[in-house]
């Protein structure tokens, strides 16, 4: 598939809906990136992160307390990702580029390529939501349909119920299988990988090889291979749990909408923003504990439409968006809860294995 565009339109929506987001920030003094609060959330993370890493491996606790550990590190690999690695990659965890280019480099560190991710991610995700053929977040295929123009099997009548699984594998196919794909290929899905400089080529090797070290040879040496391998199967599975329903939740619900280009003039029907609106959910972002955890990603909308801006930021300009879209009879699709939002995910993965 060719890269689909977007309609442009005068007086558009996203004119507006910039123009008052940028207004906010401007009477409000404050700038769109972290805050001091970010900062002290990101370190105590870190801070956890490397003591239950250490207690683990060095000090040998109990096996009831080393499996509540492993837990709790697989928690806290998708709590930095969500709050540091993410707002990090995308530029908004600080006003200093460094500070960013460092937040971002703690995917490598967990084993992730922070090259890929910024091209999977930033580049075709953020651009082309929910398209089948070029969004790599839907391709779960042939395992799973996600969308319906994605062929169907028959196992897919069975996916809302076997989709715990492939999901918690979801961590441990990113750091051994996908991102290697990714680089051999020189791909994400059907999309050209921009050109790595010998610097990209580098960071991923060295990258790999040090979460190989600290991950699994270290570990093994220090605890013995089996204990290592149960501990390092709940743990990655907790985190690959964890990534994918807060990122599925976000655009495979039963409102969120899946565009396809117009086979002749390779447009999609709506602008940019409005697409955006279209295919992305929030959820439960009235639930301060989940929004700290998931890095505000519950609120999905405001930062698909404003991705630059810190988290911090989603819950003060989640109003003005309301507004707008209010204004301009454009849907913001919203669930109250995790659990209904987990409910409809789960409808739409059974209409789409049924239909």
């Amino acid at each position: 598939m060719s890269v689909p565009k977007f309609s442009a339109k005068p007086d558009s929506f996203h004119a507006e809906l910039k123009r008052r987001v940028t207004d906010y920030f401007e009477k409000a003094g404050r700038p769109t990136t972290g805050n001091f609060y970010l900062y002290f959330k990101g370190g105590l993370l870190g801070l956890l992160l490397l003591a239950v890493y250490i207690h683990l491996v060095f000090y040998t606790p109990a096996v009831w307390l080393s499996i509540i550990e492993c837990v709790l590190l697989g928690g806290l690999i998708s709590a930095i990702g969500f709050n540091v690695m993410h707002d990090g990659a995308h530029g908004s965890f600080s006003k200093n580029k460094t500070i960013n280019i460092l937040a971002a480099f703690s995917l490598n560190i967990l084993g992730g390529s922070s090259f890929m991710w910024n091209v999977k991610h930033n580049i075709i995700h953020h651009a082309f939501t929910n398209v089948d053929g070029v969004d790599d977040d839907i391709d779960i295929q042939p395992w799973m349909r996600m969308s319906s123009t994605q062929k169907k099997y028959k196992l897919h009548k069975y996916q809302h119920r076997y989709f715990w699984v492939l999901y918690a594998l979801l961590y441990i196919l990113w750091i051994f299988v996908l991102d290697y794909q990714k680089y051999f290929k020189q791909k994400i899905g059907s999309m050209q990988l921009k050109k790595m400089h010998l610097s990209d080529h580098i960071v991923f090797w060295s990258f790999k090889a040090i979460h190989l070290f600290v991950f699994v040879v270290l570990p093994i040496w220090m605890v013995g291979f089996l204990p290592w391998m149960v501990g390092f199967l709940i743990f990655t599975l907790v985190a690959g749990l964890v990534l994918s329903i807060v990122f599925q939740l976000a655009h495979t619900v039963e409102h969120t909408h899946f565009p396809m280009p117009d086979s002749e003039s390779g447009r999609l029907r709506d602008e940019w923003a409005i697409h955006q609106l279209k295919t992305t959910a929030n959820f439960a972002t009235g639930n301060k504990i989940i929004s700290a955890l998931v890095g505000g990603l519950n609120f999905q909308v405001e930062h698909h439409l404003f991705p630059k801006i810190s988290h911090v930021h989603y819950p003060a300009i989640s109003k003005i968006i309301k507004q707008t879209c209010k204004e301009f009879n454009v849907p913001y699709i919203e669930y109250a809860h995790m659990r209904t939002a987990l409910s409809s995910h789960v409808a739409y993965l059974r209409l789409m294995g049924n239909s």
